[in-house]
């Protein structure tokens, strides 16, 4: 997501074991012919890898304030994807653990003191936890980056400070939810309260573990709400690190618990437990599906999603060409393509079209891949052996299906999820590059004619989730932006996400909103108290 200090990034993480659950996928983000493959022979080397400026010290549940093993004494591990080696083996939550952690926060949201804290000493708490952020910037920022493969200058430098900022934005909000008073059509007195729903089950992605925290962690804690935070098997150590850091800076026993697993255990427990008010969800719209269904034949617990996306970047005739190519790159290229809202849908129009898939493609050839502690790196590699794997097999169905492979198309080196950031041409609306989320380096390039086609073609998709637009023109940035059917559309910027605007989808890219005031309607309940007045003297 975003590229400045002030902006953010983005996520996928579940699963299931029985009926509904059983189809239940491990959560995450669950050359054409005659053509040569091209090498990327700027890119650091990835042979010998960096050794991380950190230990992965905290690998235990945190429940009730305590860090604890799996009832079942079973751990799984958790891996470094630049080089396919084990970090360390990490306790592995089943329904059991489930059950404990949602037991703490039930009697901590019941008896304990968060909910019944003031609004303002709340807000300290989550104020002292985002200087705590800062003062462990490098630590977090590393161990994001063992876990994840994201860049460490990226982590550094962009996602720990906006961690902060969006938790200081939260802190904010703690004292000023405020209720309304309605005037009758009789002599009552009516107050509009908001309170807070109680127990938050919560599911983590791996594409941006300490992001996702902070977007799901800090409106429900501003609303006096205790969690049960399931991360993604994938990345399960910076959520654990940082729920330290929340102990630390005050927060009660049982108010933040956080249990790793997998999907069809722990995730499956979380999401149809009947002590659980409510569930908090960002992955893939397949596993979005089951997570609705078992908070439905559960207690039917309210549900907000935050799911896939296909989102289109359209290149406007009067586009400045490179400019165009350095942002559609960046809307797609970034965090190795594993982004929600990747502009992976690149239309552009037909008057600039060969000239921007030249540029395209040699900005693709120059992008610096290798290991991500290394300085100027900008892509690491895909999160896991699943997904890298995906990825290829997205890369041989462009191929098969006949569009035109510019760049990439295999792995990067020979060890590591590294793949070749890859550019097709010549893509057509019904292949599956263009109509799947690969979530990966691939970028697809199609052409339109003129915004009636564009806008057609681009709101021809099961997803909504974002879209980007890219003119001089004002009337045709307002045409676009008000036609798509997407929750965000950028004009002229792509991934800018600070802590106040609004993220999510339409159709069946999800439904509620992350971030933002409208993110706290996810944890708050509305009561409305009535009580007759007696002689009024006013009403």
């Amino acid at each position: 997501m975003a590229a400045r200090r002030t902006s953010s990034l983005i996520a996928r993480s579940l699963s299931s074991s029985s009926g509904a659950a059983s189809s239940l996928l491990s959560l995450g983000r669950n050359r054409s012919r005659g053509r040569s493959i091209y090498r990327f022979s700027t890119a650091a080397a990835v042979e010998k890898p960096i050794t991380p400026p950190v230990q992965a010290v905290y690998t235990q549940h945190l429940i009730n304030g305590q860090f604890v093993d799996a009832a079942s004494g079973r751990t799984f591990p958790a891996y470094d994807p630049r080089t396919e080696e084990v970090i360390a083996h990490v306790a592995e939550g089943d329904a059991e653990d489930i059950n404990r952690a949602v037991a703490a926060a039930r009697k901590a949201f019941d008896e304990g003191p968060w909910p019944k804290m003031t609004p303002y000493e709340r807000s300290r708490i989550l104020l002292r936890f985002a200087d705590l952020v800062e003062k462990h910037n490098d630590e977090l920022a590393a161990l994001e980056t063992w876990n994840n493969g994201k860049p460490y200058e990226r982590s550094a430098k962009s996602e720990l400070p906006m961690l902060s900022r969006l938790f200081h934005y939260y802190a904010g909000w703690a004292d000023k939810i405020h209720g309304l008073t309605v005037p009758g059509d009789s002599n009552h007195h009516v107050q509009v309260l908001h309170e807070p729903i109680g127990v938050a089950g919560q599911i983590i992605p791996w594409n941006f573990p300490l992001i996702m925290f902070a977007w799901k962690v800090g409106p429900a804690l501003a609303c006096g709400n205790t969690i049960v935070l399931k991360t993604a098997e994938q990345t399960p150590l910076t959520a654990l690190y940082a729920a330290k850091l929340f102990h630390e800076a005050g927060l009660p026993p049982g108010v933040l618990n956080v249990v790793s697993g997998y999907g069809p255990t722990a995730g499956a427990a979380l999401a149809s437990h009947m002590d659980v008010d409510k569930i908090a969800f960002t992955g893939s719209t397949d596993t979005g599906k089951i997570v609705l269904e078992l908070a439905a034949r559960s207690n039917l617990k309210p549900v907000t999603l935050e799911l896939g996306g296909k989102s289109p970047f359209i290149v406007c005739e009067d586009a400045d060409v490179d400019k165009a190519v350095e942002l559609a790159h960046f809307a797609l290229f970034f965090n190795q393509g594993q982004c929600c809202c990747a502009g992976s849908r690149t239309y552009v129009h037909e008057l600039v079209y060969d000239e921007f898939i030249e540029k395209a493609k040699a900005r693709a050839k120059r992008r610096v891949v290798g290991d991500p502690f290394k300085q100027g790196v900008e892509q690491g590699p895909q999160i896991d052996s699943e997904q890298f794997q995906k990825v290829l097999r997205y890369i041989r169905s462009g191929i098969e299906s006949n569009a035109t492979l510019e760049c990439g198309g295999d792995r990067f080196g020979s060890k590591g999820y590294f793949i070749q950031p890859t550019v097709f041409s010549n893509v057509q609306d019904d292949m599956l590059i263009a109509q799947d989320e690969i979530f990966g380096p691939v970028q697809s390039i199609l052409k339109f004619k003129n915004l009636d086609e564009v806008i057609r073609r681009a709101n021809t998709s099961r997803y909504g989730l974002a879209a980007g637009v890219f003119t001089k023109n004002i009337d045709t940035a307002n045409t676009l932006s008000r036609a798509l059917r997407a929750g965000t559309v950028w004009v002229n910027c792509f991934d800018v996400f600070d802590a106040a605007i609004p993220f999510g989808g339409y159709k069946m890219s999800g439904m509620g909103r992350e971030k933002g005031i409208y993110s706290l309607n996810n944890y708050l309940q509305v009561k409305a108290v009535v009580t007759p007045l007696n002689n009024p003297a006013w009403l």
